[in-house]
């Protein structure tokens, strides 16, 4: 198969699985395509599916990842000891582990097509994703708290791992609270990965996004914890700030000078 027979049979097969979206078109054109597959599979929910689909799912996943360019670690330049920061698409950034800013759900954004990196990770990575987290918290029976961190295979990202963790809502004043629930975060996923002898960690600009903590105070927050934790004896020596927006870009090239 080449992507366009993958993508229309991973299109056709989503389709079939709801009766309510049997009589719906497959549009014409690429770009439409591919907006139609990650809606179907954003509004997904996490259950079992037949091997074969997998298996072209995994196929497509890792081919539209690999079009879209991967960045190796090895490749970056740290602006200090064991510290990078990298302004691109997280989930074609090759280390051990990247963070999802997830909700405490903990199983993905639902809405479709939508841009935060919570929907993105889970669209390219996989269902495979969604299923597992489904999993886990039907096991653990509570939502994920604020602060904490859980560790599940990448799929078909080309990091190892991912570190979901659930950062703090801001909805009006900034708080005490807040800062320290958002420092539990990164301390969570540093500690959890270092936990599983992992060496790198790429992190998102935590709850800034939806969740409107303000950036300039977080990334003040994220890069404390983070040159604290590295001055530790553990297996984590590089840790990535990753941003999307020149915003971050620039609040981070001051932090970090």
């Amino acid at each position: 198969m080449n992507q366009n027979e993958r993508r229309q049979y991973l299109i056709e097969t989503l389709l079939k699985e709801e009766p309510s979206y049997r009589t719906m078109q497959i549009p014409s054109g690429e770009e439409n395509q591919k907006m139609l597959l990650r809606a179907l599979l954003n509004v997904r929910p996490p259950r079992e599916i037949s091997e074969e689909f997998l298996n072209v799912q995994d196929a497509y996943l890792q081919e539209e990842t690999r079009k879209k360019g991967i960045t190796d670690l090895t490749d970056l330049t740290p602006v200090s000891d064991g510290i990078y920061l990298w302004q691109g698409d997280i989930t074609t950034l090759k280390c051990d582990a990247i963070v999802n800013a997830a909700n405490s759900g903990m199983t993905g954004c639902y809405v479709p097509n939508h841009r935060c990196i919570d929907n993105c990770i889970h669209t390219f990575s996989g269902i495979q994703l969604r299923l597992l987290c489904g999993t886990i918290m039907e096991k653990q029976g509570y939502p994920e708290p604020t602060g904490t961190a859980k560790l599940t295979p990448a799929f078909n990202l080309p990091c190892r791992y991912i570190l979901h963790t659930v950062g703090p809502i801001v909805s009006g004043r900034l708080t005490e609270t807040h800062c320290r629930q958002l420092a539990d975060c990164y301390q969570s996923c540093l500690e959890l990965a270092a936990g599983h002898g992992l060496h790198s960690v790429a992190f998102c600009c935590i709850s800034t996004g939806e969740f409107h903590f303000p950036n300039d105070k977080a990334a003040e927050i994220a890069v404390q914890t983070v040159r604290e934790f590295l001055a530790k004896d553990t297996s984590v020596k590089n840790v990535i700030f990753n941003v999307f927006k020149d915003l971050d870009r620039d609040i981070y090239t001051r932090l970090l000078a």
